[in-house]
């Protein structure tokens, strides 16, 4: 509603500003004409006060219009880009590229600001004053408001028409063009140590080079088809005018008559002539608006129940019961069973592909199981929303990412409405109020974490955790792709924050275990042993030949 109103208010503004414009130059053409005749000043004071007026209350309008319409298209794209946002979080796998999908983020939402400042709000207003032009001709001159008003629809509705039909096929392969030519740029940048090292770098400039040379043949032919209805609308202008003028001159019109006839359907052309863009611009936001309801229709990841059941509260006790998932054909958990009792902490380790990290995205309700149940202090997991879900149980993922703005705002992404006491108590448990009194708070940091370290990007993503503080934590690899020495400080580090928390750990590094209550090892998506570390240790099977070959690379 209060959009509608902001809407109405650019409307009107526009409206009454090109109204403004068209009055302007009518009293000016009547004023400048009969003083001309050298009437008594007084005939001329009405005509005097009128010009000002509308030359003031011009600019005003035109503000007005400015600030509401703005106001209300990024109000819109806010608005898109959230509902954006909403659709990709419980999303089920996507076959868009990164590069892509910011390209529908950035690019397409921007289409919506276009279609209200560009499209609808110019058409309104080009309306508006068309009509009340063809109205002031008919008063002075009936069959020059006939020819006004067929300039004016040839200009405002045929025009943008054709412009449009011709734009509708490059303007459909022009935003892929630019996503390719954003993916191809993404590899350039991110990837330049790689593509160095491999000697590619060549063949990813030739391919990011034509990339570039496909989108601007497009938007050359996009400019040509808007270059050319512009001429074809000022030439239509210019011809309109022209008849008008010989129809009241032959008509014996007058000279004020045809003077006032003359400017005034010059102007009125003013808010029409853009309408040969929007047209082609028009295009561009509908294909735009397709791309984005794409995603909008992906279908999410795990349906939402019905009739959600309202989120547990206090202690958290999880009970997994028999869980298989499966992705495709393959079973990921073949019947996993574990029990996390409110301040357990639970290891889950196994080699590469065992499913530690499917149990991570069944609990987190990001992968529907095939059967077997999780229940939280006896709800079934499946009758609980997954945004309650991933509320209680959520933590630290695999490759956390790394905002290119200043430490504080990449840590406030946990809790924006956290107090600094909060934060600082984060930090120092994950170990990271070292760097935060070195570099300092408000440091930027770069693209995905360009500017720290290995260790100190895991640091932060477990500060982001702590911070949240979910009933549950969820830990998956933090000490993946570290080195040894920093994987050992992060692992001590995290054990000693985690302590008393709801905890379950998913690793593949058995130093540090001794500190859990339990270790479950999987194995092809089975659970095959289980105990403390001690246990496990002493016992026969994958634990105690992985701690083995973990303590001989360490000699």
């Amino acid at each position: 509603m209060i959009w509608n109103r902001r809407l109405l208010v650019a409307a009107l503004a526009g409206s009454a500003a090109d109204l403004a414009g068209l009055g302007l130059i009518a009293s000016a053409a009547w004023l400048i004409t009969r003083a001309a005749q050298q009437p008594e000043l007084a005939a001329l004071s009405v005509a005097i006060v009128a010009v000002r007026a509308f030359a003031t209350s011009r600019g005003v309008f035109r503000y007005a219009e400015r600030l509401s319409g703005h106001d209300v298209a990024l109000r819109a794209q806010a608005a898109t880009r959230e509902r954006l946002y909403d659709s990709l979080i419980p999303a089920g796998p996507l076959s868009h590229r990164g590069a892509d999908l910011l390209s529908r983020m950035v690019d397409d939402t921007d289409a919506v600001q276009d279609l209200l400042v560009r499209c609808l709000l110019p058409a309104i207003a080009a309306l508006v004053t068309g009509v009340t032009a063809v109205v002031i001709a008919a008063f002075l001159l009936p069959l020059a408001a006939v020819v006004l008003a067929a300039g004016l629809a040839v200009a405002g509705v045929l025009l943008p028409a054709a412009t449009a039909a011709l734009a509708r096929r490059s303007t459909s392969r022009l935003a892929p063009a630019r996503a390719d030519l954003a993916a191809h740029t993404a590899d350039l940048v991110h990837g330049s140590a790689d593509l160095a090292a491999y000697g590619a770098t060549g063949r990813a400039l030739d391919a990011a080079a034509a990339a570039d040379d496909r989108l601007a043949r497009l938007e050359r032919g996009q400019a040509r088809v808007n270059a050319t209805a512009l001429a074809a609308g000022v030439l239509v202008q210019g011809l309109t005018v022209v008849i008008v003028v010989a129809v009241a001159m032959a008509l014996g019109a007058g000279s004020i008559a045809t003077a006032v006839l003359a400017l005034m359907s010059l102007v009125s052309f003013e808010p029409v002539l853009p309408l040969a863009a929007a047209g082609e611009r028009l295009t561009g936001v509908l294909a735009a608006v397709r791309r984005l309801r794409e995603i909008e229709a992906t279908p999410p990841a795990v349906p939402a129940p019905a009739d959600p059941l309202p989120r547990p509260t206090g202690p958290l006790t999880v009970v997994v019961d028999d869980l298989v998932v499966r992705h495709g054909d393959r079973p990921a958990l073949g019947g996993v069973s574990l029990t996390l009792m409110p301040g357990k902490r639970v290891a889950v380790v196994g080699p590469s592909g065992a499913g530690k990290s499917t149990l991570l995205s069944a609990l987190m309700r990001t992968v529907d199981a095939v059967s077997g149940s999780i229940t939280v202090n006896g709800a079934d997991l499946r009758r609980i929303s997954p945004d309650d879900a991933r509320a209680m149980m959520t933590g630290l993922t695999q490759d956390p990412y790394v905002f290119q703005t200043t430490f504080r705002d990449n840590l406030r992404l946990a809790g924006p409405e956290a107090a600094d006491a909060d934060l600082e108590r984060a930090v120092r448990e994950a170990r990271l109020d070292t760097f935060a009194d070195r570099a300092g708070w408000d440091v930027q940091l770069g693209e995905d974490g360009r500017t720290l370290s290995g260790g100190q990007i895991q640091r932060l993503a477990l500060a982001r955790a702590l911070l949240y503080d979910p009933p549950v934590l969820l830990l998956d690899e933090p000490a993946e792709a570290l080195d040894e020495t920093t994987a050992d400080a992060l692992m001590t580090d995290l054990l000693d924050a985690t302590r008393g928390r709801t905890t379950l750990l998913v690793t593949h590094r058995l130093r540090g275990l001794e500190a859990v209550d339990e270790v479950v090892v999987l194995e092809d998506g089975l659970v095959v042993q289980r105990g403390t570390h001690a246990e496990l240790v002493a016992a026969d099977g994958y634990y105690r030949e992985l701690w083995e070959a973990e303590n001989m690379i360490r000699r």
